[in-house]
């Protein structure tokens, strides 16, 4: 098939190609008032995101970066899933980029000692809520975050997905 795309682990060859996909939707696509230097995870993604239960997998079109998700190790058995973004231009069922991104992330935590997966996400991403709750996530309180989970500025609606 000529339309595939590769999920595979995050290495720093990658790291230009994050940042830039993932500034971009932020800044351009959305309008969201967030820079780089409010993100220094995207820096060091390797130490932040790689340990533990943690990873960065990235989605790869020709060696093009056009989509990213991560699990963040918030301990007690529970990842945080962050930096989840796809290029528009392979968004839908052309090429199934973030269902391939998810699937390849949730198939890999389950093969660790984790229990529940937890997201925040912004208000102005409608799409990727349909999405979520297409794909098992169920809507949950800011209360019913666990203490550990890292709640960004822009997360105003959250999410929690239980790992079977």
């Amino acid at each position: 098939m000529v339309n595939t795309i590769n999920v595979e682990k995050y290495s720093s060859v990658h790291q230009k190609q994050v940042v830039d996909l993932i500034l971009q939707i932020q800044q351009q696509e959305y309008g969201i008032p967030i820079t780089l230097e409010d993100q220094p995870d995207l820096l060091t993604i390797e130490e932040f995101y790689q340990k533990g239960n943690g990873n960065f997998c990235v989605a790869l079109y020709e060696k093009n970066v056009v989509g990213t998700i991560s699990f963040l190790d918030i301990e007690n058995h529970q990842l945080a899933l962050r930096k989840m973004f796809v290029d528009k231009s392979y968004r839908g069922s052309t090429y199934n980029t973030a269902s391939l991104l998810l699937h390849t992330a949730i198939n890999w935590a389950k093969h660790r000692p984790v229990k529940e997966v937890y997201l925040g996400t912004t208000l102005q991403f409608i799409a990727a809520h349909r999405f979520y709750e297409k794909n098992g996530f169920i809507s949950i309180e800011m209360n019913d975050l666990p203490e550990s989970f890292p709640v960004l500025q822009v997360d105003k609606k959250f999410y929690k997905y239980g790992i079977e």
